[in-house]
């Protein structure tokens, strides 16, 4: 059964990592270094059991278009953003047995280093499982 597993960032965790946040200093090499390690750990992880489909990494919500149909018409504004500034940052497709495993694979990126593990992860099942629910 396929679960989609969500992680959650905001464009300040974007302007950190890439030097811009000019409120905070910018994530050290090490801090870098450490969160690489641990996303290819967790998805090599997954990657070895079987049980990864896909993971992608989104680009920052400043580059992101949404689309809303005001009187009839497409209307596009930059950014994600709807009631809140919080955006998807990556996602992980899995193939696993149940949703309590996907549950325990998602709660494992709460343990990446920095502020990753603070945005939070959804897990939603693909439409089609949930009969197997």
């Amino acid at each position: 059964m396929k679960y989609l597993i969500l992680a959650y960032g905001n464009q300040q965790d974007y302007d950190h990592l890439s030097g811009k946040d000019g409120a905070a200093p910018a994530a050290t090499p090490a801090e870098m270094a450490a969160v690489e390690e641990f996303l290819v750990g967790f998805t090599g992880a997954l990657a070895e059991s079987g049980e990864l489909v896909e993971t992608q990494g989104l680009t920052a919500p400043l580059l992101a278009r949404r689309l809303d149909l005001r009187d009839g018409v497409p209307v596009v504004t930059d950014g994600p953003f709807g009631e809140t500034e919080e955006v998807i940052a990556g996602y992980w497709m899995v193939d696993c047995a149940s949703f309590d495993r996907a549950t325990d694979i998602a709660a494992g990126l709460l343990k990446a280093p920095g502020r990753l593990s603070e945005a939070g992860v959804v897990v939603r099942p693909v439409m089609g499982a949930e009969s197997e629910l």
